[in-house]
C-alpha cells in the first residue's frame, strides 16, 4: 500500500471515529436518559458518567490534531480498554468495543507511521 493510500485511509477512518466518539461523548455529557438507564445498570451515577463523557471528548480531541495525534491514540485506546473492563465487569457483550480498538489500533499505525517504526522496531535498531 502506498504512503498516500495509508494517509486516505488513516483520515477516513479518524472521521468516522470522529462521529462515533462525538457522538458517544454527547451522550454521555448530556445524560441522555437511555444511555443513563444502562449506566445505572452499570453502578455509574450521573455525574461520573458525565465526567466519562468529558475525557472521551478529550482524548478524540487530541486523536484528531495531528501534532497531538499519537498521545491522543495511545489515550484513546486506554479509554477503550476501561469500556472493555466496564463491560467484562457489568456481564455485557464485548464483541464491538474490541473491534472498535483494533480499528483505533489500525488507524493509529496508519496515520503515525513513526509510532508503527517504535513499537515494532528490532532490537538493536536505532
Amino acid at each position: 500500500m502506498t504512503p498516500k493510500a495509508m494517509k486516505i485511509i488513516g483520515w477516513v477512518l479518524t472521521i468516522a471515529f470522529r462521529l462515533l466518539f462525538t457522538m458517544s461523548a454527547f451522550l454521555k455529557i448530556t445524560l441522555n436518559p437511555k444511555v443513563m438507564e444502562a449506566a445505572t445498570k452499570m453502578g455509574i451515577d450521573p455525574e461520573t458518567f458525565r465526567m466519562i463523557g468529558i475525557v472521551e471528548i478529550c482524548c478524540l480531541i487530541l486523536f484528531i490534531i495531528p501534532r497531538t495525534g499519537v498521545v491522543g491514540s495511545l489515550l484513546l485506546i486506554a479509554y477503550l480498554g476501561g469500556a472493555i473492563c466496564a463491560h467484562i465487569l457489568t456481564h455485557q457483550p464485548l464483541a464491538m468495543v474490541i473491534i472498535i480498538e483494533i480499528i483505533v489500533w489500525i488507524t493509529a499505525a496508519l496515520r503515525f507511521p513513526e509510532l508503527t517504526g517504535r513499537l515494532f522496531r528490532e532490537e538493536g535498531s536505532n
